[in-house]
């Protein structure tokens, strides 16, 4: 028997965020029913008329908590949810740690306590990524594997000021991962809490975004090129390796129903790229439009992802799927409705 039976309520932190909404797509999906939380009102109203018109009303019901940080923020939110995925986090991108780092790690925190509190609460998944474990090295051959933490992004990121340097803002984001998801361990083992703990880590997320209006995280990045053209900062994003929202959702889902999945952590990668393959993605989808030429800079993610197939044999388990989904597809569902 799974931990969580369908019919029973999981509770989805930043349910409108890119992520955060598939992963309520695909628990309702599965006849689960959700109970997401936004920060405001006016952020939850494309969410809740999205998925009442895709499901009907009484699957799921949003509350709003204004900030995470806070201590009990989530105590009310929890409340007979047997399944808890926390995927809020701070995406402000402040060079200064200080205004990120202790909002990211006290909001993984109170949201464990909540979760410890409440009887009913059998799983607790939280979106960590593939920030926590490295920062992208173009064209330098290494390995990633369960052990794998990002110390670099730390060391940067808590740098003496001033917060001026121009990579400091990705790093600080990196740290605030890294030491999320580093809390989250250190909890289970302080607490020994009454549910299982699995945590996501995937790298870049592209696939389709659910509504025009909401912020599309990476996927913007994708929608981005092809209304506006290639953006002089997105050369500054390296070779990397993605992952179809999707795919990260279930594999979110698969965390909390699959018994056999405890204590992991679990990497979301599907397959590296690069601009240039992302741009011959984007002609093959439209071959009528307009797309951007080649970049000049042809550098690749050389790294290797160990625990890839332990990911693949998860989505292939709950989801037939024997695979991850390519970057084709992907990113031709990132521009579909566009």
């Amino acid at each position: 028997m799974p931990p969580i039976q369908k019919g029973s309520t999981v509770l989805v932190t930043g349910a409108n965020g890119f992520i955060g909404s598939h992963i309520v797509d695909q628990l309702l999906q599965l006849d689960y029913k959700v109970r997401g939380t936004v920060r405001t009102e006016a952020k939850g109203k494309w969410v809740q008329d999205f998925f009442d018109n895709k499901y009907g009303q009484g699957k799921l019901e949003l509350v709003v908590v204004p900030a995470m940080g806070v201590k009990g923020a989530f105590d009310d939110a929890v409340k007979g949810c047997e399944g808890v995925v926390h995927v809020a986090t701070n995406i402000s991108f402040s060079k200064n740690p200080n205004e990120v780092i202790p909002d990211v790690i006290n909001g993984v925190t109170h949201t464990l306590d909540a979760a410890n509190k409440e009887p009913s609460v059998k799983r607790f998944v939280f979106t960590s990524s593939s920030t926590a474990a490295t920062n992208p090295i173009p064209n330098k051959e290494f390995n990633v594997d369960q052990s794998s933490w990002n110390q670099y992004a730390i060391d940067k990121a808590w740098a003496d000021p001033p917060y001026t340097e121009a990579d400091r803002a990705w790093n600080v984001y990196g740290a605030s991962k890294t030491q999320g998801e580093q809390a989250v361990w250190k909890y289970v083992k302080e607490n020994n809490p009454h549910f299982e703990c699995n945590t996501i880590l995937p790298n870049a997320n592209f696939g389709p975004i659910l509504d025009k209006s909401q912020d599309a995280s990476t996927a913007g990045w994708i929608r981005d090129i092809f209304t506006k053209g290639f953006a002089p900062q997105l050369e500054q994003i390296p070779p990397q390796w993605f992952v179809n929202v999707q795919d990260t959702a279930r594999l979110h889902v698969a965390a909390l129903i699959d018994a056999d999945i405890k204590n992991e952590r679990v990497f979301a990668y599907a397959e590296p790229f690069n601009w240039n393959d992302a741009l011959a993605a984007m002609r093959k989808a439209r071959p009528d439009s307009e797309v951007p030429e080649d970049r000049k800079d042809n550098s690749r993610d050389l790294s290797k992802i160990l625990p890839q197939a332990r990911a693949e044999e998860i989505l292939k388990k709950n989801f037939g799927q024997d695979k991850f989904i390519g970057l084709e597809e992907s990113i031709e569902a990132n521009i579909q409705n566009l």
